[in-house]
């Protein structure tokens, strides 16, 4: 189980200043995060220590991340809001 203390902390790092990620990470950190298993939880973390710039080419899909595990995870986020 996720402690609050741990969701406070992420949905603080969620919240970029950059509407576009705000949108997409702070509902997934507040709706998803506690229902992810260890591994993709570690990687929703790693994910957070990005560069905005990267992450917003990689969310709005001008640009792929080259690790295949963070590029996972980004699609797992737009698979919420864009789903197929």
């Amino acid at each position: 189980m996720v402690e609050q203390v741990e969701l406070n902390r992420l949905f603080w790092h969620s919240r970029r200043g950059m509407l576009e990620l705000d949108v997409l990470l702070v509902p997934f950190v507040q709706e998803v995060y506690a229902t992810l298993n260890q591994v993709d939880r570690d990687l929703y973390v790693r994910l957070l220590t990005c560069e905005d710039q990267d992450m917003f080419g990689w969310f709005m899909e001008r640009s792929e991340s080259q690790d295949p595990e963070l590029q996972r995870m980004v699609r797992m986020i737009l698979d919420r809001v864009q789903p197929k």
